[in-house]
């Protein structure tokens, strides 16, 4: 009865919210066009129906970002707008900032920017550590989303594949939030021991994101979801006097506040009662593990497993958490064996849309997830490094995914059969382009000449002021291409897996600024990417069968240069492959379509016009820096252009190292050594 209740208090809320006023304030100089005017109010009407599923077959250009906007703007309901890498998801936080300004656009991906996972490897008795690299930037801004989602109703998410990896429970997560108010009186030593539960810590030197410092009556808390905000909390006594927001690195006061509301510094903080209970069912399953090895005479495997486990015990009951905290993660959170851990879509309202972007590619990416995480935990569990309950810290399963999720848009210039099937196969196409723009014309030549014909035709481009993007099939040959071209006297960076995230979104940023003049990549661009600016799309060796040549990836690439009015696509092949003649055939349909749409309403091509989002890096300096093969931030912007020669480069660190020793800035001169070391590499 209390569920119903409660269950009902909420639906009239929500309805009452959206009766008296507009939490989505969508903003652009554009008014829907093209078949925008068709698939809006489809989509709109197939969610206001509760379709569970609905599929938007939108080309490259026919602006799919802007009518997934209006459709949140239209329903006024929070939305998840899930990409399947880090860079379109970018790419989509960008634009989402452009049309709700004045809402929480929020970025949820993985914050590794290294990730090596623990392992054994049994044939060679082997373990590996876990060894990782977090990015503190997109960490704060995956904190920032979940304190977003629990405090508010217009809330755009955008988040990467990995958001179906368990994280901490939202029900905990919101437990331990931490509310002060102004006029009320505290205990300081009381509240830096909450402060201390929430993983935070007390640095009274070095005061970064979440960390505090006390000094006398004074508490500064740098909260875990901000990056240039901390609050001040002034005592007299017992009694908050006030609260201030500031700068931490100038100390500028910003607002006076009447409370704040402090969130963990971490998804895995856990309330005490329930580490209470955690620690006796871990016992509990230690106990029951070790009796299982004993029995089958598994000794080693038996005093590993007790001596590691106990030392987590120890730890979590001392602090509150521990190295891989998340391998119990199914004790924490207090559900059963098998049951679909805590991710991101717990934190969802139950009214939430979620939109699958390029779901041709993301959808196979869930379903690969679980087996190769559950692969890797079983073997760890076998050989006594972990409980067998590690494995409940996992990916959701395909079918956990596909029954928790709420109602869904796949949006696909190329959806696959079972996105269509889905939505019983009925889709809402967007082909006809707003610009009126025409899919490029595209181009056969001889795979014996492409390096040099792609140097030639580049040289053309370029001379016009726009850029040039290639694919490869394998990283080596893209950083190979990139070094000879440079050489040659181009500027040219190179895009792949290996790239950090964020440098990722800044070459591509530094690509339309005009800092690079071409870009070479194997799959990364694909799908999604929006360059107007690219006149050129070459896709080299595209007569080899595979995955990055089959149909659907030649279609989604050749899409990429279908922004520019001048633009052209050349495919270097000796022969057509069936995958080819299918791309070509659907590209010569599409353009077929658009001309005969273009005629019927008087309408002149003109290439997309596209604001350069600003960079996602804190440090400007960063921004206007060269960017090496590894995607480093080397030189600056007065010394060394994007492209220049990287044998000058070299000369000019050597020189300028020197110059330090000589001068005695020791320090310096080892941080240029460390970057010599690293081009040389």
């Amino acid at each position: 009865m209390r569920f119903i209740f409660c269950s009902l208090v909420k639906a009239l809320t929500i309805a009452y919210i959206h009766r008296v006023s507009k939490l989505f304030q969508i903003e652009s100089d554009y008014q829907p066009a093209g078949d925008q005017l068709t698939a809006i109010p489809a989509l709109v009407q197939g969610l206001r129906d509760e379709k569970q599923n609905q599929v938007l077959l939108g080309v490259t250009g026919s602006g799919k970002t802007f009518t997934m906007a209006q459709v949140i703007n239209e329903l006024q309901r929070p939305a998840m707008i899930m990409a399947h890498n880090k860079t379109l998801a970018a790419q989509l936080y960008h634009e989402m900032k452009q049309f709700f300004p004045h809402n929480a656009v929020e970025y949820f991906v993985s914050y590794y920017d290294y990730y090596q996972p623990e392992a054994y490897v049994a044939r060679t008795d082997t373990f590996i550590e876990k060894d990782s690299s977090i990015n503190e930037q997109i960490n704060r801004m995956r904190h920032s989303a979940t304190r977003a989602l629990l405090e508010r109703r217009d809330v755009i998410v955008i988040a990467s594949v990995s958001c179906i990896y368990g994280i901490g429970s939202a029900e905990s997560y919101s437990l331990m939030v931490k509310h002060i108010k102004k006029g009320l009186e505290y205990d300081q030593r009381g509240l830096i021991n909450s402060l201390t539960e929430l993983q935070y810590e007390r640095n009274d030197i070095d005061f970064h994101r979440g960390c505090f410092r006390v000094r006398g009556d004074v508490l500064d808390i740098f909260p875990a979801h901000m990056e240039d905000q901390a609050w001040r909390l002034s005592f007299f006594g017992d009694e908050l006097e006030e609260i201030k927001a500031f700068d931490p690195l100038t100390g500028e006061i910003q607002a006076n506040l009447d409370q704040i509301a402090v969130y963990p510094n971490s998804h895995y903080v856990i309330p005490r009662p329930t580490i209470e209970r955690a620690i006796g069912t871990i016992k509990t399953e230690l106990k029951s593990r070790l009796a299982q090895f004993d029995a089958q005479g598994k000794l080693l495997e038996s005093q590993r497993l007790g001596q590691r486990t106990q030392f987590d015990l120890e730890m979590i009951q001392e602090t509150g958490a521990c190295k891989g905290i998340e391998n119990y993660s199914r004790h924490l959170s207090g559900q059963l064996p098998g049951e679909p851990p805590p991710t991101l879509y717990s934190y969802l309202p139950d009214d939430a849309l979620l939109f699958m972007d390029e779901s041709h590619v993301s959808i196979p990416q869930i379903g690969g997830m679980y087996k190769g995480d559950r692969s890797r935990k079983t073997n760890l569990s076998e050989h006594g490094f972990r409980l067998p309950s590690c494995m409940d810290n996992r990916p959701l399963k395909f079918e956990e995914w596909n029954a928790g999720r709420p109602q869904t848009v796949f949006v696909s210039a190329t959806p696959k059969e079972w996105e269509l099937e889905a939505a019983d196969g009925i889709f809402v196409e967007q082909v006809i382009r707003p610009t009126g723009l025409i899919d490029p014309p595209v181009e056969i030549r001889p795979v014996a000449v492409q390096v040099d014909d792609l140097m030639n035709e580049a040289k053309a481009v370029i001379a016009k002021g726009m850029r040039v993007m290639a694919t490869t099939l394998t990283k080596r040959m893209a950083e190979e291409l990139t070094e000879y071209l440079i050489e040659a006297g181009y500027k040219v960076a190179y895009l792949h897996s290996d790239v950090d995230t964020l440098d990722r979104i800044e070459i591509i940023r530094q690509l339309r600024l005009g800092e690079f003049d071409i870009l070479i990549g194997v799959n990364l661009l694909r799908e999604g990417l929006d360059i107007p600016e690219c006149g050129l799309m070459a896709i080299l060796d595209a007569d080899k069968e595979g995955f990055l040549r089959s149909a659907t990836s030649l279609i989604q690439t050749i899409g990429r240069a279908a922004r520019n009015a001048e633009a052209k696509v050349i495919l270097y092949a000796d022969k057509i492959t069936n995958s080819m003649k299918i791309a070509m055939d659907e590209t010569d349909r599409r353009r077929t379509k658009q001309m005969e749409h273009n005629e019927k309403h008087g309408i002149t091509p003109t290439t997309v016009v596209s604001r350069i989002g600003g960079s996602m890096k804190d440090d400007d300096k960063a921004n206007t820096s060269w960017k090496g093969p590894n995607g480093t931030a080397i030189g600056d912007e007065e010394t060394m252009k994007a492209g220049d020669n990287i044998v000058e480069h070299l000369k000019y660190l050597r020189d300028k190292m020197l110059k330090a020793a000589s001068n005695l800035e020791f320090e310096e001169a080892a941080r240029l050594r460390d970057e010599i070391g690293k081009l040389e590499k």
